[in-house]
């Protein structure tokens, strides 16, 4: 089939899973129209340790997904993680020439905000605006037009592995696939699961994927602070694993359909049996043993972010709560552990005004999926710009970020 200009893809390569969402423009909004997934073997905390198994993992959900949409997908917007990545807040202040700002000013400001230092091999993938300062009144969005002589910005960088980022990209390519951007994962997700006013007022984004847990700290409407921590459900499978000596295959059977996250939310009688291995036979456990194991992987988690955001001083901003999201967002007792270590709301996040199969896509296990559609819709450029070649033809930092800009104001 021709390429369809009205198509949209999102593929969200993890350490689990690979989950290809397909979504077509209706009436200026978006449609499900086909989800594809496939285990995934060739990743390791969100980065790619295996191209060829890789590969076969986005040929399967890339597959699954073109025959439930009823269409061939040729390109894709792909989500990034891991703990190569990184964000800083910076800083640009100009003086403005003629006494009103221009686009040449914005220009210039910006141009001094992101001459920071990072390492080598490491690439900007996303210049996020905040805020800009004409003189000394903040908080203004759209400064051209306004008069003043000194011009500030405020930018959210973000930053990672341009080897981390090349192998991702390869992997789509080797599958038949141009890149039509790069997105890190918790920016994707938060465009799918919060609300205007939830980043108005204060919310912290915890996407606890396979590999990694990826935060994002909105307030005032932008984005404050984004990590990565390089812990996550595959930590709490393999603690499974050695806690009740069976296999990880099998452990991971019994997080997903045993599992609890807090020890004192399941009952002393609860008793559940261990399958055995090498021609053991199966043993009986305590279900309370096994939430003491995940409970205290799944409280040191929450616990690093809770210190990572009381480092960067955000804690008082974050006034609508928490959101959780990922495939271990869905373990029972996860949001009321979440409540008592970071003693805020806490609540579980699904993607949020899509139409087409929303009874497929209505899970965490698809936030980060769809927000790479959605993120794809609010961007649209009408073009790859990664080839099958494997070169990088990103638009240049100043483009992107001009792009955001529109969607700022």
């Amino acid at each position: 089939m021709e390429k369809n200009s009205n198509i949209i893809v999102g593929l969200d390569i993890g350490t689990t899973k690979v989950c290809a969402i397909v979504a077509e423009v209706k009436n200026g909004s978006l449609e499900v129209i086909g989800v594809g997934t496939s285990a995934s073997g060739g990743l390791k905390n969100g980065v790619v340790i295996n191209i060829e198994t890789t590969v076969e993992s986005i040929n399967k959900a890339i597959e699954e997904a073109e025959l439930m949409a009823g269409c061939n997908i040729h390109e894709a917007v792909i989500g990034i993680a891991g703990p190569h990545i990184r964000g800083v807040n910076s800083r640009g202040i100009v003086a403005v020439k003629n006494r009103e700002v221009t686009q040449q000013d914005v220009d210039r400001v910006v141009s001094a905000a992101k001459t920071i230092s990072i390492p080598p091999d490491n690439e900007i993938i996303h210049v996020i605006p905040q805020e800009f300062i004409v003189d000394d009144q903040g908080e203004i969005r759209q400064p051209i037009g306004m008069s003043g002589l000194r011009l500030e910005s405020r930018i959210h960088i973000v930053t990672a592995s341009s080897i981390a980022t090349q192998n991702i990209i390869k992997c789509a390519n080797k599958a038949g696939l141009d890149v039509s951007d790069i997105v890190l994962e918790q920016i994707a997700s938060s465009e799918a699961i919060l609300t205007p006013d939830e980043k108005e007022l204060g919310v912290a984004l915890v996407d606890i994927g396979g590999g990694t847990t990826d935060v994002a700290v909105f307030a005032e409407g932008n984005i404050k602070h984004t990590f990565v921590i390089p812990k996550g459900g595959q930590s709490v499978t393999s603690d499974v694993s050695l806690g009740t000596k069976t296999v990880p295959n099998d452990a991971e059977k019994i997080k997903v359909k045993f599992g609890i996250a807090m020890e004192s939310l399941a009952g002393k009688d609860e008793i559940i049996e261990i399958p055995g291995f090498g021609g053991r036979p199966p043993r009986a456990i305590s279900r309370q043993v096994l939430g003491n194991i995940i409970e205290q992987r799944m409280a040191e988690i929450f616990s690093w972010v809770r210190k990572n955001i009381e480092k960067n001083g955000l804690e008082n901003k974050i006034l609508s709560g928490y959101v959780l999201t990922g495939g271990a967002a869905l373990m029972p007792g996860c949001t009321e552990l979440a409540t008592d270590i970071f003693n805020a709301p806490v609540r579980i996040g699904s993607p949020l005004e899509m139409g087409g199969l929303t009874d497929v896509i209505n899970s965490p296990v698809y936030s980060t999926g769809v927000g790479l559609i959605k993120y794809a819709f609010k961007n649209r450029s009408g073009k790859g710009l990664i080839s099958k070649g494997g070169q990088n033809v990103f638009r240049s930092v100043k483009d992107r970020f001009l792009k955001l800009m529109e969607d700022f104001f």
